[in-house]
């Protein structure tokens, strides 16, 4: 398990995920809304086959990292990300956006060569 922090240290060259602090708010408000522990539990970003384009992501809130999960700390948010989803991922930002169209999380992903019309899928 390797971790990722926002808080200092020696210098990190790995393609780092980062998370906006509107996106860790709702996303410690969910969490602790579904009675889990924000210090040990957080949220998973993961790629998965599926959607027109391909891969999509999917999230969803873990008690705990697996072992060989990266570990990204933002804001008080932990992000769990799997190594086969890393490889589609690094480098992205995790963002809570709110309008009028939509609400909800996005990925804002540097990886990406075509997203499907709806936005819901993509190809690296």
């Amino acid at each position: 398990m390797s971790t990722d922090s926002m808080d200092g240290g020696e210098a990190d060259t790995r393609p780092k995920i980062e998370v906006t602090e509107d996106a860790a708010e709702q996303a410690i408000s969910l969490l602790e809304g579904e009675g889990l522990d924000a210090s040990e539990a957080g949220l998973r970003l993961f790629v998965q086959q599926g959607g027109c384009a391909g891969l999509s992501y999917g999230m969803r809130f873990d008690d705990a990292p697996d072992e060989d999960d990266t570990i990204y700390e933002h804001h008080d948010l932990r992000v769990f990300v799997d190594p086969a989803s890393l490889k589609y991922i690094e480098g992205s930002v995790l963002d809570y956006e709110s309008g009028l169209q939509a609400e909800g999380f996005h990925v804002d992903n540097p990886n990406v060569v075509s997203e499907c019309g709806c936005g819901e899928s993509f190809r690296t």
